[in-house]
């Protein structure tokens, strides 16, 4: 576990998942205390994955490792209490002051601590299928909370059980305010419900309570065709070989998309980018790659062919073959890693690599045999973004693991939902919170983009995935409304 070395001071997302971790590495505060006046060792970090792994309990050494951490994922794990030793002993400041996320789900947690109300940003909390018993009242003091998933969980009150599975979580926490059921207390609670509300709208008159408002009414709106309801579904049949080379694949359609305002597409384009360095790591991970739907011509197989019969048009290049188009971006690396006198590569080539050594490459082909898509190196030309698309066709390939591609997908939907509000804001001028009203309120549900299913399936026509599925684009739903 102490792989990390030490301090990585930019480090902003960090995923140890699936590592069989016992305990938490020590740079990441594993035997620290909380205490100190050492600097934290990942101040820039927001993102922390250590699902899947066999964690037993956390230090509070965490919070002074990682103190701007917005996202704690921890389902698949050991863990018996929770915040359990998350939190250090009360003393300002306040740990964990961006903590949104917390993810708990498959553990064995028997105890929900009351602690848990002392993280002021927490929205999101997730601590399905584990042992809990009861739930704090303490829950309805979260200022912030506003999805929590409490199902698979043995509750004693069967009547919260209910609620639990079939409430939204606004109704489960006032039954958890108002002191459950049968405790004697429901005269005093109506009080405290009203005196509550009373400080909310007070809260409101000052203008504090303005923040959360606007946060509602800015979630943006996704929603999702099914297969079933779409008279001309996209299918993407996979062929055997791929299994080898890379072997996952998700795709879909997202529809109403608008790049002609200003620099839309530019900012498009930034995008994916900054996606491949981040969430990709490089492209190492996992590849993304975006068409215009107009200019796809279905049925398409993902397939894979020799290096020397591959032959693409690239993005800006002329029609090649890959094994001389590999070659050429190889000279190009190189040239580049010369002229800054480096010692290795340049990460935007480190990912030619993936391919060494392969008797074939993946690819995308389309109905009239043509290859719209080299993962993990470039599309075609073909399909290209212009200015006026407004439908895409989207895809996201790995050779590690199918979460991977729907991870990656689901974050690519959320920023091409949020670069799209951003670009219609602007364009309705002064993007002030009566435009966020007009523009994301209910009154204006013609507004969603649509993402339409799209099966990936074998030769034999079995179904392989679908996306998106009934579970996919929950990490982020908390900044993501999807009408499904």
């Amino acid at each position: 576990g102490a792989g990390l070395g030490g301090p990585l001071p930019a480090l902003r997302l960090l995923d140890l998942s699936g590592n069989g971790l016992e305990a938490l590495p020590a740079v990441l505060g594993g035997t620290g205390d909380g205490t100190g006046d050492a600097a934290p060792a990942f101040p820039q970090l927001r993102s922390l994955n250590l699902s899947a792994n066999r964690l037993r309990e956390l230090g509070p050494g965490l919070a002074r490792a990682a103190p701007q951490l917005q996202e704690l994922l921890l389902s698949g794990n050991r863990l018996r209490a929770l915040p359990g030793g998350l939190l250090p002993p009360a003393e300002p400041p306040a740990p964990f002051p961006l903590l949104s996320r917390l993810d708990a789900a498959d553990n064995e947690v028997a105890e929900l601590g009351a602690d848990i109300a002392a993280l002021p940003a927490l929205k999101s909390l997730d601590v399905a299928n584990n042992q809990l018993r009861e739930l704090p009242a303490a829950l309805a003091d979260c200022p912030r909370l506003k999805e929590a998933n409490f199902r698979g969980n043995q509750l004693r009150d069967k009547r919260l059980e209910k609620m639990v599975n079939g409430c939204q979580t606004k109704a489960i926490l006032e039954y958890l305010r108002a002191g459950g059921r049968g405790k004697g207390k429901a005269e005093s609670a109506r009080g405290e419900v009203r005196k509550k509300k009373r400080e909310k709208q007070q809260k409101k008159d000052s203008g504090d309570g303005e923040q959360d408002e606007v946060e509602e009414v800015s979630k943006l709106l996704v929603k999702v065709l099914h297969v079933s309801e779409n008279p001309t579904p996209l299918v993407v049949k996979v062929s055997p070989g791929v299994k080898d080379v890379r072997a996952f694949i998700v795709c879909c359609v997202l529809k109403g998309v608008d790049l002609r305002p200003g620099n839309a597409l530019k900012r498009f384009l930034t995008m994916q980018t900054k996606l491949h360095e981040d969430i990709c790591e490089k492209r190492t991970v996992a590849t993304i790659a975006t068409h215009d739907l107009q200019l796809v011509k279905a049925p398409l197989t993902y397939d894979v062919q020799p290096p020397n019969e591959l032959k693409i048009v690239p993005l800006g290049r002329k029609e090649i073959k890959a094994k001389d188009l590999l070659h050429q971006l190889q000279l190009e690396a190189e040239e580049q890693r010369k002229q800054k006198k480096r010692q290795n590569v340049s990460g935007l080539h480190r990912y030619l690599q993936l391919l060494d050594g392969k008797d074939s490459y993946p690819c995308l082909v389309d109905a009239e045999g043509a290859v719209i898509s080299f993962p993990p190196i470039t599309n075609s030309d073909k399909t290209k973004i212009r200015k006026e698309t407004r439908d895409l066709f989207l895809e996201v390939t790995s050779d590690t693991s199918l979460q991977i591609c729907k991870d990656v997908m689901d974050t690519l939907i959320l920023k091409i939902a949020e670069l799209n509000r951003c670009m219609l804001e602007n364009r309705e001028g002064s993007g002030s919170d009566m435009d966020l009203d007009t523009l994301c309120g209910p009154g204006n549900m013609n507004l969603p983009l649509v993402v339409e299913q799209v099966r990936v399936v074998d030769t034999d026509g079995n179904l392989k995935v679908l996306y998106p599925s009934k579970t996919d684009l929950a990490t982020v739903s908390s900044l993501l409304t999807v009408i499904r």
